[in-house]
């Protein structure tokens, strides 16, 4: 039998804009559903606009008036990602909050991006990377919190500098991992040029901890036929509230994140053993994380692959 859910409490978004990515589902659902529910306008970019039609409908029907409208949006396309940066420029008001959070996860292959890069590394990472680059004058304008969504995965393993697109060998897993690595120290020296070149954006980090979430589900158009080996057992100890998180309190973290007065330039995750399950908590930065060279090579290695320039702080 599960114990007490776990909670926190989301201050006032009256007049807060914010803008969540892979929110048409599971964990991203639930931290724009709870936004929603603090009375931000929120915005769901999408991939998928039938599933997105349907996590409005959702959170709509829990809460009447919700401000929830629907953007498009393929992380896995630069082109994409212009467009929705067009369109929200367009439209001349500030964003305050910024979750990325979509992604995908361990491809049992190799596949690849619109643009040509490994798929795992062009959408958790270049993706969201241009998609910061678009909204940047939105996201000062509106002294903007950035929450970047991690993962334990980037606590092992390392960036591939000598193959970022691992067209030699291929690893799932390590690739994952490097996404994970990368986005992070990307979002760290966004914090860092944000503070030196008078930006007006705090950049956050969270991961989720384990849950049983959509990553770890059969995915068909990622070449997997059946749910990832061990969904069953996440399963299993998540319904029982034994160690690990449910997939409401693995979205947590990046609403700490992102909405807590005292969260600045920091990493948040589960509190319980291990950081895999727990009320979410401030974190000490995991090891690949701390490398302020590494920071800046992605940082200038991510606007050359992209195409999409940052300001010099």
């Amino acid at each position: 039998m599960a114990g007490t859910p776990i909670d926190i409490t989301i201050p006032d978004q009256t007049g807060v804009r914010a803008v969540v990515t892979g929110a048409s589902d599971g964990m991203g659902f639930h931290i724009a559903e709870r936004l929603a529910a603090a009375g931000a306008e929120v915005i769901i970019p999408v991939r998928n606009p039938t599933k997105g039609e349907a996590a409005i409908a959702r959170i709509r029907e829990i809460h009447p008036g919700a401000d929830v409208t629907l953007r498009a949006l393929d992380l896995s396309s630069l082109e994409s990602v212009a467009s929705l940066g067009e369109t929200l420029r367009s439209e001349g008001r500030p964003i305050h909050l910024l979750i990325n959070n979509a992604g995908v996860m361990t491809p049992p292959d190799r596949q690849t991006t619109a643009d040509g890069f490994e798929l795992q590394f062009g959408t958790n990472h270049l993706g969201h990377v241009a998609l910061v680059a678009e909204l940047l004058p939105l996201l000062r304008e509106g002294r903007a919190r950035v929450t970047s969504q991690l993962s334990i995965a980037a606590n092992s393993g390392s960036i591939n500098w000598d193959d970022l697109n691992w067209e030699r060998t291929y690893n799932g897993g390590r690739a994952y991992s490097q996404s994970k690595i990368a986005f992070g120290l990307f979002a760290l020296e966004l914090q860092r040029r944000s503070v030196e070149g008078g930006w007006g954006i705090t950049s956050n980090l969270s991961h989720p901890g384990v849950a049983p979430t959509n990553l770890l589900a059969a995915r068909p158009e990622l070449g997997r036929g059946e749910a990832a080996r061990g969904r069953r057992t996440i399963g299993f100890l998540s319904e029982r509230g034994l160690l690990l998180g449910t997939v409401r309190s693995a979205g947590l973290p990046a609403l700490l994140a992102a909405t807590s007065p005292d969260a600045g330039g920091s990493f948040y995750g589960p509190s319980g053993l291990g950081h895999l399950g727990g009320a979410p908590a401030q974190q000490k930065l995991y090891s690949r994380l701390r490398s302020v060279d590494e920071a800046r090579r992605v940082w200038q290695v991510s606007q050359e692959l992209t195409g999409v320039p940052f300001p010099r702080a």
